[in-house]
């Protein structure tokens, strides 16, 4: 069993090169909460069902989501996770057409650049309200959705059309279902230009089974990373989080560092490790967001360990 680290127990800092942090980005809360900042943002949906903004400090401004997931359906129950899935969903399935529309007025609006009249982005720098990419995430995991092949054609179908700039695609996604036949054919439809961001919390499964709660084993989920990472580019995205005041101890910490370095050694090409914490408010309420020096030292650890670059957000 793990025994994780009380709060006041900093994690010892490893040596390594230097790591980038970036600055908080501040921003209105369009749910009426507190600021937006990379502690809490919130999703503003402009009155659609599937479609929503974003101001995202990993994206370094904003993103346009497509929900793939409005009946909430997720093979993980992470500890951190921000969905409330005792409220009713917004949709109990994907309508692939009204999502044509929601994304193309949308991008639209971002385009002309209306989202200036409301309240929660009137007074942001304008480097904050140009469009980064669109992702497909949503309120479970992508890959699950039975539509995914056709929700990604619907979506470079709008993009190849002249009734939208052309954007950056990006799969947000646990990496379970990567080796599903539908979702390999849905990403043969992406680009160079397009990204796969896939998550990694944990090094064990011990610890996975603490932070994801998921029958979907640890081995599976390097395994899938691997399977795409072989053929294209793979950004890790991994949240660390404290549960009731205590975090995963250090070699914890130090076993996720090693599985980055197997991956990168089998042949993964991973451009960028993202370390970054609970970015909204969990119904679970029992998580707190780390601090930017603790993240910082588990970035160090990533570069010293696997030699890969590690980005704090």
């Amino acid at each position: 069993m793990i025994s994780c680290v009380p709060d006041s127990h900093p994690i010892t800092p490893a040596s390594g090169a230097k790591t980038t942090t970036r600055r908080q980005i501040p921003a209105k809360s369009s749910a009426g909460g507190g600021a937006d900042t990379a502690q809490g943002c919130a999703r503003t949906f402009l009155n659609n069902r599937y479609v929503y903004l974003v101001i995202s400090p990993r994206a370094r401004g904003l993103s346009v989501g497509v929900n793939l997931n409005p009946d909430k359906v997720c093979n993980f129950d992470c500890v951190y996770c921000e969905v409330d899935r005792a409220k009713p969903p917004l949709a109990d399935s994907l309508d692939l057409t009204a999502v044509a529309q929601e994304l193309e007025e949308t991008l639209r609006q971002v385009a002309n650049d209306e989202l200036r009249a409301l309240a929660q982005f009137r007074n942001l720098p304008q480097a904050l309200l140009s469009l980064k990419h669109v992702t497909l995430s949503g309120d479970g995991e992508p890959t699950q959705c039975p539509a995914f092949r056709e929700a990604v054609e619907t979506v470079t179908h709008l993009r190849a059309s002249s009734r939208v700039p052309f954007f950056r695609l990006v799969l947000i996604t646990n990496a379970s279902g990567l080796d599903l036949p539908h979702v390999q054919e849905g990403l043969r439809l992406f680009t160079p230009f397009d990204e796969i961001w896939a998550k990694l919390d944990v090094g064990t499964q011990e610890a996975m089974n603490l932070i994801n709660r998921t029958a979907v084993p640890l081995q599976k989920v390097l395994d899938n990373i691997l399977l795409v990472a072989r053929k294209r580019p793979v950004v890790i995205q991994s949240l660390f989080t404290a549960i009731d005041g205590r975090r995963l101890p250090e070699p914890e910490i130090l076993a996720y560092a090693e599985r980055l370095k197997e991956l990168k050694d089998a042949g993964a090409e991973i451009p960028l490790v993202q370390i970054y914490s609970a970015n909204r408010p969990s119904p679970k309420g029992h998580c707190r967001h780390l601090d930017l020096r603790e993240l910082s030292t588990i970035a160090r650890q990533v570069r010293a360990i696997s030699g890969l670059n590690a980005e704090v957000f």
